[in-house]
């Protein structure tokens, strides 16, 4: 099966994260991720929580449920042994040579980041390409149609229990007007003419 590593910059913002991992949880494809990946998740997400008004233990508690959550639905999905490979690659960025040791490790195909500039291609193995989370949603709902329909549906149905109700129609255009994920959406509007 496909699998990516998911930088900690795709998993803190909340329907972006949930969009990808509800692709994973229909089999899509399986989500990799490093301990340093999901530590970085975990401060993300509470300082995104106290940023928006949460309590700094609520936020922090709320963030720690998030991540044994994750990691309890995809448990295969954490990579072990990356950190004998961290600082050999000579990224541009060194905070980012953990996300490169994992996926090496980890055997995964692709990496998923915003930060592309800080993955060059002479410094990736050939074997892993670096996308965009709105190119790797493009990517993966194009080659698993209805599972992606069945992920869209299954966030709509979620949606009501942790905040405002949202249709499949609002999921999307949020996935387009938010993350820019265009091409994945255009793919869904299309076959299930929405």
């Amino acid at each position: 099966m496909y699998s990516a590593i998911l930088d900690s910059c795709v998993l803190w913002p909340s329907l972006q994260r949930d969009f990808l991992l509800s692709l994973a949880a229909e089999r899509a494809y399986r989500p990799l991720w490093s301990t340093a990946i999901l530590e970085e998740t975990e401060i993300n997400e509470a300082a995104k929580l106290v940023k928006r008004g949460m309590l700094r233990e609520d936020a922090e508690a709320r963030a720690h449920r998030l991540i044994a959550k994750m990691s309890g639905a995809f448990d295969d999905s954490s990579v072990a042994g990356w950190q004998r490979l961290e600082g050999s690659f000579g990224l541009p960025d060194v905070d980012d040579e953990h996300v490169l040791a994992a996926a090496v490790i980890g055997g995964a195909q692709a990496i998923v980041t915003l930060n592309l500039k800080d993955f060059p291609a002479t410094l990736i193995p050939p074997s892993i390409e670096v996308l965009s989370p709105a190119e790797f949603a493009s990517n993966t709902v194009r080659q698993h149609l209805p599972a992606a329909w069945s992920a869209t549906i299954n966030l709509s149905e979620r949606s009501g229990r942790t905040g405002p109700a949202r249709t499949p129609k609002d999921i999307l255009d949020t996935l387009r007007g938010r993350y820019e994920m265009h091409d994945a959406v255009e793919a869904l509007e299309v076959v299930y003419e929405l």
